[in-house]
């Protein structure tokens, strides 16, 4: 009895083990990788201080989850559920434009916040797109962002759209996020050229 009774409880556990369900991934949370630099200002090309608003975004690109796309259809976004961003993009751009900025000298202070009395140079970024695309064998990172940048709230002195796109090294996400990291250095690269030419203008402040 004591025989069968065993063997009735292994066959039990043999059975509840096989109709448990697939195992549930880990959460990976991906960040950018160090940002490029600039060439550095030999001194402030503007007295005014700069500030770095966050960046703007609308819908699935307000959150924290990587996007993608596959195929032909690039109209329809996806996202991963397991592998998200460590930061909003919003909020990820933001603090490394703010970096980007104080490393390069273009001006004695870069901020993320100033009194809206403060006369300064106001960044404003809109992320536009910013997925993961794949034709089918390959992957690369698409990254468009507008850039605005106003002196006191006024009228636009940059309002331009910059695009950059970087293929993946190879078919891991890993490679994608340094993609990613790559395209937006690209882009920013763009706008800090635009940027340090209006500084020029307005040294005088």
């Amino acid at each position: 009895m004591k025989r069968f009774a065993a063997v009735a409880v292994a066959g039990l556990v043999l059975f509840l083990s096989g109709c448990s369900g697939p195992e549930i991934p880990d959460v990976t949370y991906f960040r950018l990788p160090a940002a490029a630099q600039v060439p550095r200002a030999d001194k402030p090309l503007t007295l005014l201080p700069i500030e770095v608003d966050t960046f703007r975004a609308e819908g699935v690109y307000a959150e924290q989850s990587v996007l993608y796309t596959v195929g032909a259809d690039h109209g329809s976004l996806r996202t991963y559920h397991y592998q998200l961003w460590s930061d909003p993009p919003s909020h990820a751009l933001q603090a490394r434009l703010i970096d980007m900025l104080r490393a390069s000298g273009v001006s004695p202070l870069v901020t993320d916040r100033l009194p809206a009395s403060t006369h300064a140079l106001r960044i404003r970024g809109t992320i536009q797109r910013y997925e993961r695309v794949s034709d089918g064998k390959r992957f690369k990172a698409v990254v468009t962002l507008e850039m605005r940048v106003e002196q006191d709230e006024g009228e636009p002195l940059i309002e331009q759209q910059y695009m950059a796109e970087e293929t993946a090294a190879d078919g891991t996400l890993t490679a994608t996020v340094a993609a990613f990291g790559a395209a937006v250095d690209r882009t920013f690269a763009a706008f800090y050229k635009d940027l340090t030419a209006l500084a020029g203008e307005t040294h005088a402040g």
